[in-house]
Parts: structure tokens; C-alpha cells; sequence
């Protein structure tokens, strides 16, 4: 019987590596979008429906559920409109959290993959989740990872879920460098954390996204606003 696999797809650069890493495996793949209305969450939504496509994701292999929730919690620049996200800052990767923590957030998601991995037999989720270019959110480090995957083995009928981070100690350079060796759609993802339309090419993830593709001597295929 072929291996399936659940694959957290949030529609940003990463998940869509993420996609074409998984693809490799030839597992059945099935994908999950969380929208936890975000301030680009439309276009974040288009992009995962982009990426189903383009790896051929029958719509019985997708969901899609609403997290609205989060946005009434708010406290965070990301979902909270009258917390403006602020432009990139060296102090962002030297472990402070910044404004664009959703809190508990990757718990509550991940939560939900495991519940509908186990309800259709799935055993092992991939997530997009970087530690090096994210260090101030303490949901994506490896030792939450592995706490949560010590969590899965208590509450699940089995114990043998599995979330796998494949991405999680690289830098944005390698991502892409991956993503690219990959032939990854990078013009079906999404990373700018404040506009829908034309990626605002400053916040913290447009600016790592970009110098990710510098690195690599390669052009970014998504549009940025001019200076």
C-alpha cells in the first residue's frame, strides 16, 4: 500500500519547497491549508490552491480550515489591524519575538494536522518551520518540534505520527538553492507579510525571501513594490 503523507502548506516560499521535497518521497500526498486571517491570507489561499495544481492534488487530498478565531484573539502584527508590521531589523534574528508572532499558533495548527493525519491513517506531517531565519519565535525550534512529537506518541491511538522538519535548520539561501534544484513554482508562493498584491519587499519575511534568491544569483519571480 503506497505511504501517505500530510503536507502543512501555508502557500509562503517554504511550504512551497516543502511541496516539492515531499514529492520526491512518491508518498500520497495530501495537503492542508490553516487561514487564520492573516493580513494577506487571500492571496496566501490562492497561492495553496496554485500549488495543488501544479502537484496534481486531487481536491479529496486538500483542506482547507478556518482558524477566524485567531484574528479575535489577536496581539499579533499579522492579524491584529491596528498592530502595524514593522520593516525588517537585525533585531528580529537575534532571538527577540517580534510583533508577527501569532501566539500558540504552530500548537493550534499542528493540532489539527494530527487529528485529521490520524482520522485517514497518515503517519508522518511535514512543516515548512525554520529556525535559523525565525529564532524569535519560539514554535519554530527543534526542541519544540521534538516536545510535540513526544506529545503526538501520549495522545494518539497509535503514537506513531510524526512531524518532520526538513527545513529547519537551513538559511533562506539554501531554501531556495533547494527549492530551485527542485524546480519549486516559486511565482505560487507568497511571503510578504503586509500587502496581497505587490510584495512590499520590506518586512522581515520579503527581506530574507529576497536575499534567499540574491544568494543564489537568482531573480525572485513575485513583484515588489519600487522604493
Amino acid at each position: 500500500m503506497q505511504k501517505k503523507s500530510l503536507i502543512l502548506v501555508s502557500g509562503g516560499m517554504d511550504s512551497g519547497v516543502l511541496c516539492s521535497i515531499a514529492a520526491q518521497t512518491k508518498d500520497e500526498l495530501y495537503f492542508l491549508h490553516l487561514n487564520y486571517h492573516n493580513k494577506t491570507h487571500i492571496k496566501e489561499l490562492s497561492c495553496f490552491r496554485k500549488l495543488c495544481t501544479h502537484f496534481n492534488i486531487p481536491a479529496e487530498r486538500q483542506k482547507i480550515i478556518d482558524l477566524a478565531f485567531l484574528k479575535d484573539i489577536g496581539s499579533s502584527s499579522l492579524t491584529d489591524s491596528s498592530i502595524e508590521v514593522s520593516d525588517f531589523s537585525e533585531i528580529s534574528l537575534q532571538g527577540e519575538i517580534p510583533s508577527s508572532y501569532v501566539p500558540f499558533r504552530n500548537s493550534i495548527i499542528l493540532s489539527l494536522a494530527v487529528s485529521w493525519a490520524e482520522s485517514i491513517g497518515i503517519r508522518s506531517i511535514y512543516i515548512g518551520a525554520n529556525e535559523e531565519d525565525s529564532p524569535g519565535y519560539p514554535d519554530c525550534r527543534q526542541s519544540y518540534y521534538d516536545c510535540f512529537n513526544q506529545l503526538i506518541k501520549q495522545g494518539t491511538k497509535e503514537g506513531d505520527i510524526q512531524i518532520l522538519t526538513p527545513l529547519i535548520s537551513l538559511m533562506k539561501k539554501e531554501i531556495v538553492e533547494q527549492g530551485n534544484q527542485l524546480h519549486t513554482p516559486f511565482e505560487h508562493t507568497w511571503s510578504c507579510y503586509k500587502e496581497a498584491d505587490i510584495a512590499c519587499g520590506k518586512c522581515d519575511s520579503c527581506v530574507l525571501r529576497l536575499k534567499g534568491f540574491a544568494q543564489n544569483d537568482l531573480k525572485d519571480p513575485i513583484d515588489y513594490q519600487k522604493d
